[in-house]
C-alpha cells in the first residue's frame, strides 16, 4: 500500500511541494513501513529539483520539531538539511544552530545506521555553517563516536574530525560539494512494483506494464563523501549496487565512480553499421551552472564530464561507461575547434584507453586553455567498435565563457565606482524577459552564483534585486564584469544588465543567462 501511494503521488503531481508534502506525511505515518526505496525516491525528486529545495528544508526541518519522530523521517530530515539546510538558515527560526541541536537531540534514539548519516549531516554543516564548526568538532569528539563500538560510526568520526581540522575551506567545500542531479529515468519505486508483480497477478490484480531501464543509483548516502577502510561496508554497498540497476555515473561528488554494472538489462546486437549524431542542447545548457554533468547517453555509452578553473585554465575530467554486456573496442575521441575558436582556446588532452570492458568505465584528463573570449562550442568525436560495428557519436562540448569567471567581492563604494566607469558604448548590455521558471529568490541566487558571479548584499536598495561582480580570466587580460538583475513579481518580468571591461563580453554573458530565469 504505501508503494503505491508512493507511485501515485509521484504520477499524478501537478505541483512538487505538495508531492512533498504527501511523501512526509507517509513518512510520518507508515514508519517501519516505508522501504528504503520510498524515502530514497523523495531525496532524488528533491536533489534533481532546484525550485523545491527550498520549500523541502523547511518542511523536513518542521518535522523534526514534532514530539515523536520516526527514524525514517529523521534520516530524510538529515539528508535534506545536510545539503539544503543553509536556504532556510537566514529565518530565525532556523539558524544553523538550532538546526544542529534539533537533529543532534534526536541522534542517541537512532540506530547505528542512522546515526552515521546524521554524522555526515554534520560534517556537511561543517562546509555550509563554519560558524559552529567547533559544536560540530566536540560531537566527534565524544567518546560515544570516536571511540563507539560500532566500526561505522567510529570510523565516520574519526575521519570526519581529522578531514575538518587539516583541510582548508576550499578543499573542504570541494569534498563536501552539493550533490549533482541524478538523472532522470524510470523510478526505482517501479523497479520495486514490477518484482513484485508476479505475486500480485497471483491474487487476481493487475499492474501496468513497466519498461525495464538502466539507471544511476538513484540516492547514494552520505557515504560517498566519507572515506572507506571498512571492506565489509564496500561489499555491503556492492551488493545493493547489483540489487538495483545502476547507471554509470553516481555522484560527482567524489572520485570513486561506480564500475560495476546490473548484467540483467540485455542490449540486441545491431545488424548494421549505425552512426548516432546527437547535439545535446539540454545537457549543455545544464553544465551551465555545474562543475560536473553527464553530457551525452544512450543505450551503449554514457559521457560525463567534470571541469575545475583555475584563473584561464580549466582542467577537465571526461568519464566513459560502457553499459552493454560486450566490450567496447578501437575507441577514439577528438575534439575539434572550429573557426574562430582554433585561436581563443588551447587544448592538451591526453591519450584515451582504447578498450573498455563491459559495464566498466574509464577517464581521460586533459586541460583548455582560455586565450580569449569566445562564443562557439568545440566538438567532440567519439568513435567506438560495438560487436565489430562502428558507432560514431558528434555532439558539442559545453564549454561556456563563465567557466573562466571568478567571484569578486567589493563594498558598495566600489562597485558604483566601477559601474559609473564602465559606461562606454559596447560595454553595458541589458534585456529585459518574461520569467520562464518560478520567481525564486534563492533559485535565482544559486543560478547567478553557479555561473560565476559573486552576490554582493547591502548593494541594491531594493533587497528582491542581485547585484555582483566577477573577473573573466583569459591569457590576453583579465576582463572585469558586474551584472544587476532585477526581478519585478508584478509583472513577472526581469530585467538583466551587465557591464564588462571588453565590448561584446557582456552581449555574450546576457545571451548564456536570459532564458534561464
Amino acid at each position: 500500500m504505501v508503494l503505491k501511494i508512493a507511485i501515485l503521488s509521484e504520477k499524478y503531481a501537478i505541483d512538487y511541494k505538495w508531492y512533498l508534502d504527501i511523501m512526509l506525511k507517509l513518512i510520518r505515518i507508515a514508519g517501519d513501513f516505508v522501504s528504503e526505496e520510498v524515502w530514497y525516491r523523495v531525496i532524488q525528486v528533491v536533489v534533481n529539483r532546484n525550485d523545491v529545495q527550498s520549500y523541502a528544508a523547511k518542511i523536513a526541518f518542521e518535522a523534526l520539531q514534532a514530539p515523536a519522530c520516526h527514524e525514517n523521517m529523521i534520516k530524510v530530515a538529515g539528508y535534506i538539511l545536510g545539503e539544503y539546510g543553509n536556504l532556510i538558515a537566514l529565518d530565525p527560526r532556523s539558524t544553523p544552530m538550532i538546526q544542529f541541536d534539533l537533529l543532534h537531540s534526536k541522534y542517541h534514539l537512532c540506530s547505528p545506521t542512522t546515526r552515521s548519516l546524521l554524522l555526515s549531516t554534520y560534517m556537511k554543516f561543517i562546509n555550509l555553517f563554519p560558524e559552529i564548526k567547533q559544536y560540530v568538532q566536540d560531537v566527534l569528539r565524544h567518546d560515544s563516536n570516536y571511540r563507539s563500538s560500532d566500526v561505522e560510526i567510529q570510523q565516520r568520526a574519526i575521519e570526519y574530525l581529522r578531514l575538518s581540522e587539516i583541510c582548508s575551506p576550499t578543499v573542504l567545500a570541494t569534498v563536501l560539494e552539493i550533490m549533482p542531479p541524478y538523472p532522470e529515468k524510470q523510478s526505482p519505486l517501479l523497479v520495486r512494483l514490477k518484482q513484485k508483480k508476479p505475486l500480485m497477478e497471483a491474487d487476481g490484480s493487475s499492474e501496468p506494464s513497466v519498461t525495464t531501464a538502466t539507471h544511476a543509483e538513484d540516492v547514494p548516502k552520505f557515504a560517498e563523501t566519507a572515506i572507506h577502510l571498512n571492506q565489509q561496508q564496500q561489499q555491503q554497498q556492492q551488493q545493493q549496487q547489483q540489487q538495483q540497476q545502476n547507471g554509470l555515473l553516481v555522484s560527482f561528488d567524489t572520485n570513486e565512480f561506480s564500475s560495476h554494472y546490473d548484467e540483467s538489462t540485455s542490449y540486441s546486437l545491431p545488424s548494421t553499421i549505425t552512426t548516432t549524431t546527437t547535439t545535446t542542447i539540454q545537457s549543455t545548457k545544464k553544465f551551465l551552472f555545474k562543475h560536473s554533468d553527464i553530457i551525452f547517453e544512450n543505450d551503449l555509452i554514457q559521457i560525463g564530464i567534470k571541469g575545475e578553473a583555475s584563473k584561464n585554465i580549466l582542467h577537465v575530467e571526461f568519464y566513459y561507461g560502457n553499459k552493454t554486456n560486450f566490450n567496447l573496442s578501437n575507441i577514439s575521441t577528438n575534439i575539434t575547434l572550429l573557426g574562430e575558436l582554433e585561436s581563443e582556446l588551447r587544448l592538451n588532452i591526453e591519450p584515451i584507453k582504447t578498450t573498455i570492458d563491459p559495464k566498466a568505465q574509464i577517464k581521460q584528463l586533459g586541460t583548455i586553455e582560455c586565450l580569449k573570449e569566445f562564443r562557439d562550442l568545440p566538438k567532440i568525436n567519439f568513435a567506438f567498435f560495438y560487436s565489430n560495428v562502428p558507432q560514431k557519436i558528434d555532439f558539442s562540448f559545453p564549454l561556456y565563457i563563465n567557466k573562466f569567471l571568478e567571484k569578486a567581492e567589493m563594498d558598495s563604494n566600489n562597485f558604483f565606482l566601477r559601474w559609473r566607469n564602465l559606461d562606454k558604448p559596447g560595454q553595458e548590455c541589458q534585456n529585459i524577459f518574461p520569467a520562464k521558471y518560478p520567481m525564486n529568490h534563492e533559485d535565482c541566487r544559486q543560478k547567478l552564483e553557479g555561473f560565476g558571479w559573486s552576490n554582493l548584499t547591502g548593494i541594491d536598495v531594493n533587497s528582491d534585486n542581485f547585484c555582483g561582480a566577477g573577473i573573466l580570466h583569459t591569457s590576453a587580460q583579465q576582463i572585469g564584469c558586474l551584472y544587476r538583475l532585477e526581478p519585478n513579481k508584478q509583472a513577472k518580468m526581469y530585467r538583466l544588465t551587465i557591464r564588462t571591461s571588453k565590448d561584446s563580453v557582456a552581449n555574450r554573458m546576457v545571451e548564456l543567462l536570459e532564458d534561464e530565469f
